[in-house]
């Protein structure tokens, strides 16, 4: 592995850390359907943009000043995205699931099944659990020296539409090649004969 991807997968590690709901141990290739679809995939970032806001506000929060973007036009930036979440959570649920089944594929017996106890509970309830524990996730991965450069990440893509947004990190996924579980190939369109 070259220096490149290396300094790469560092320096995205806040986005990375968004990706916690996709993350669980990787699928065997012979169950090739055992992916994320893109699309679900951006619904995860969809969803998961306004947690991992709210972790890096708290987690940076001696770290930026009155003029700072958090400060002036970041609850303008996110927004967009919270108004999207609960149109989203359906796409964020399936990917959550798979990275379940996945994690439960490769436990022992003594572990918990956590996907037969998320298939048990209410959508509804178990939503509120997710954000916790996601949000907790993301907060933990955020060092202070890294808060100017989820602050500048999110200043860069801010004038892009939300579903842009969502579907770049997607791609920034894909190109580290997390595997934890695959992401689908996307559709190429055929070419024309």
């Amino acid at each position: 592995m070259s220096l490149a991807p290396i300094t790469l997968k560092r320096s995205l590690a806040p986005l990375l850390a968004i990706a916690a709901l996709a993350q669980a141990p990787a699928a065997q290739a012979a169950q090739a359907r055992n992916c994320v679809a893109p699309a679900d995939l951006t619904d995860t970032m969809i969803y998961v943009m306004p947690i991992a806001y709210d972790a890096a506000r708290v987690a940076c929060a001696g770290q930026f000043n009155n003029q700072s973007f958090f400060a002036g036009q970041g609850e303008r930036f996110i927004g967009s995205f919270r108004a999207r979440q609960n149109g989203a959570w359906p796409g964020a649920f399936r990917t959550l699931k798979l990275a379940l089944a996945e994690q439960n594929g490769n436990a022992s017996k003594n572990d918990i099944d956590l996907l037969a106890m998320a298939q048990s509970l209410p959508e509804a309830s178990l939503r509120p659990f997710v954000d916790g524990l996601v949000g907790q996730m993301i907060a933990k991965e955020i060092k202070p020296s890294s808060c100017g450069k989820i602050e500048r990440g999110m200043e860069l893509v801010s004038p892009l539409p939300v579903e842009n947004v969502a579907g770049l990190m997607g791609f920034v996924l894909e190109l580290v090649d997390l595997g934890n579980p695959a992401i689908c190939p996307a559709d190429l369109p055929k070419k024309k004969r």
